[in-house]
């Protein structure tokens, strides 16, 4: 009996590589995960290896594929970090370099320096995005610097610099592909996104040279076909490349601009579609969220510390893992005890302030193991009201979709729900950015002949309604806020002092 047909999706995130095939009903076959580490070698610095990234999406695909007897795979999606920057050569595919993290601020100060300058308005106007060492184009900048001869062999196309995306594309092609999708280059700072191309002012801004980028295609076409080797298929379409926030976000099926998107990973991306042209507002970013081929362009607040909180307080104090913590946090969050505001990068959206530094507030005699977990958990949600309420106020905000780890918590959905008064409907599908990826690919290869064709495949959602009043959500808020301005005027003093 010949198998059903399937998409496999590759989803190469922070943390983790997964790989998952989906099949023309929806279901999730197979599905596989591997570790990925990162380095830590000097204090804010973030780091991976490239082969490494590399090698763990081959052992998944290689679980993955076994789990069905000769699968029918008509086509590959590609889902990945942002922003986080690989170089290799171009002759030998040898990356030349370490993976510079999206989480890495090794380049906090040329990004101060830049804010400082006039070409601030000229970056936000043109990317829609705040300079930030979250972005990609000054980490691309301090690998050429850090290479020997790195600017004079980009200029000459002797190397490759690419997001994550990019490095994947070219293994599978055996390097004959290299190429970006217009979502991911709009995360760089060196992707205008009227013209929908690389922008030579900013290049020459950044100090990145053309010669060494990748071209940029519409999120969803057939970028090339796989070469095989080992368990991989060769002669199989590549058929989406699409960043793992922005596939979450096709994942859930939201184009309504009322719905605001919340992924809860190591850190958290609120994201919601934008009806027509890029619309700026200056607490949140603007970006291509895919291309098909027409740009459909999204708001967006990146949180740079949430899973990654939860992740920190589970060594603070000793338990196993997330959910133990939970158990320790008791039964109920409440937003009234311990304040802890997780700025270990300092804060992203909706403040963007590098200085900040993280701290407890609240703290007595009586605070216990308990006090201090439940607040890593409430400061996940904290966080994120804090973007929503961008999100309201640009127009939106009427519901939030739910993806990502620390949503499988009923406790925290409900708390979430309580302190932004609003529903909060959460997707109950573990791998949503991967069946997001699946979803473009699968429509591109005509495995699914529309979007309302998706609308039909059975999904498991959960929603939750606020309990709290309006005084207890004020209050909560208030308690949070002055939380949130004492570690951003504690960073700045310290960042004066060291000066």
């Amino acid at each position: 009996m010949p198998s059903k047909p399937y998409v496999l999706a590759i989803d190469q995130g922070s943390t983790n590589t997964k790989a998952v095939l989906v099949s023309v009903d929806g279901e999730l076959q197979g599905v596989s995960s591997a570790s990925v580490a990162s380095s830590y070698p000097q204090p804010g610095w973030v780091e991976h290896d490239a082969e490494e990234l590399w090698r763990s999406v081959c052992s998944t695909v290689e679980q993955t594929l076994a789990t069905v007897r000769e699968p029918d795979i008509r086509a590959i999606g590609i889902t990945n970090q942002r922003e986080s920057v690989v170089a290799w050569e171009r002759e030998t595919g040898e990356p030349v370099g370490p993976v510079v993290s999206w989480q890495c601020r090794r380049t906090a100060d040329r990004c101060d320096r830049l804010r400082a300058g006039p070409d601030a308005e000229v970056v936000r106007r043109k990317t829609g995005l705040p300079i930030d060492a979250t972005f990609s184009a000054t980490k691309m900048a301090w690998l050429l610097e850090h290479v020997p001869a790195g600017l004079r062999r980009a200029r000459a196309g002797e190397l490759c610099l690419g997001t994550v995306d990019a490095w994947l594309l070219w293994k599978l092609s055996g390097g004959s592909v290299f190429a970006t999708d217009a979502g991911n280059a709009s995360r760089t700072q060196l992707f205008d996104l009227a013209s929908g191309a690389w922008d030579s002012e900013l290049l020459d801004l950044f100090g990145v040279p053309r010669a060494a980028l990748p071209e940029v295609r519409s999120t969803s076409g057939i970028f090339g076909e796989t070469v095989g080797g080992g368990s991989m298929p060769g002669g199989v379409p590549i058929a989406a490349v699409v960043a793992d926030s922005h596939a979450a976000l096709f994942g859930h099926l939201a184009a309504d601009p009322r719905a605001v998107k919340a992924t809860y990973g190591t850190g958290s991306s609120l994201m919601g579609a934008v009806s027509g042209a890029p619309k700026e507002v200056r607490s949140l970013a603007t970006t291509v969220a895919w291309a098909r081929p027409e740009a459909t362009f999204a708001l967006e607040g990146n949180i740079t510390s949430s899973g990654a909180a939860i992740e920190w307080m589970v060594k603070l104090l000793g338990v196993e893992n997330a959910e133990a913590l939970l158990v320790l946090a008791g039964g109920e969050l409440r937003g009234e005890e311990v304040v802890f505001v997780p700025a270990f990068n300092g804060l992203g959206a909706p403040y963007w302030d590098s200085s900040a530094r993280g701290l407890f507030a609240g703290i007595t005699q009586g605070t216990g193991r308990e006090h201090l977990a439940r607040s890593a958990l409430e400061a996940v949600a904290f966080q994120i009201a804090d973007v929503f309420d961008a999100f309201t106020e640009a127009g939106g905000g009427t519901r939030l979709l739910t993806d990502g780890g620390a949503s499988r918590s009923d406790v925290l959905m409900q708390f979430q729900a309580d302190v932004l008064g609003v529903p909060v409907v959460r997707n109950n599908s573990q791998h949503l950015s991967a069946l997001g990826a699946a979803f473009m690919a699968g429509l591109e290869v005509g495995m699914w002949p529309s979007i309302d064709a998706l609308h039909a495949l059975p999904s498991s959602m959960d929603e939750f309604e606020p309990r709290w009043s309006a005084q207890r959500r004020s209050d909560a808020r208030q308690h949070w806020r002055a939380g949130v301005e004492t570690a951003i005027h504690h960073g700045r003093r310290g960042r004066e002092s060291a000066a």
